[in-house]
């Protein structure tokens, strides 16, 4: 992004989730959320393969790339500070399916309108975007069935 932000004060916390509040396009829905005629539930895209664990963990991980813990919390070996605004990550292989995840990452404002999570698959027509992003999505194709492959192995 074109801003640095130190992550230890309140403001910077506010002014990462306004950037976020900002590029936003997601979801956060209660997994007890019923399929809604397919729109809860997205098959593996096309030209993807199976998603890589391993490589799904450092994308949900990384606050350069996924920025999923500003928002997330959940039990990683890392020592980063995680957020308290979204659903726990633990556990997300239980709650939803591989389909139901891959709906999440690619567009949650389908599932919740009020969602801040960003839609990681969509291109963001925001113009308020550093030049460098727009016209992409988030995370490539590849990228989500990797975090995707990631979050199903997070059992209770």
């Amino acid at each position: 992004m074109s801003c640095v932000l130190s992550l230890g004060s309140t403001t910077s916390i506010r002014r990462i989730l306004a950037l976020i509040a900002g590029l936003s396009l997601v979801f956060s829905v209660a997994a007890s959320e019923a399929d809604r005629s397919g729109v809860d539930v997205i098959p593996r895209l096309p030209d993807t393969y199976p998603g890589d664990p391993i490589k799904g963990r450092l994308i949900v991980i990384d606050r350069q790339q996924g920025f999923c813990l500003l928002c997330h919390s959940g039990t990683f070996s890392v020592s980063l500070q995680q957020g308290n605004l979204a659903p726990s990550l633990d556990g997300a292989g239980n709650r939803w399916s591989p389909e139901q995840l891959r709906a999440r990452l690619i567009d949650s404002k389908k599932l919740n309108p009020h969602s801040i999570m960003p839609a990681y698959g969509l291109v963001n027509p925001a113009p308020m975007i550093a030049q460098r992003y727009q016209n992409q999505a988030i995370l490539t194709p590849q990228q989500i069935e990797d975090v995707v492959a990631f979050l199903s192995t997070l059992k209770d």
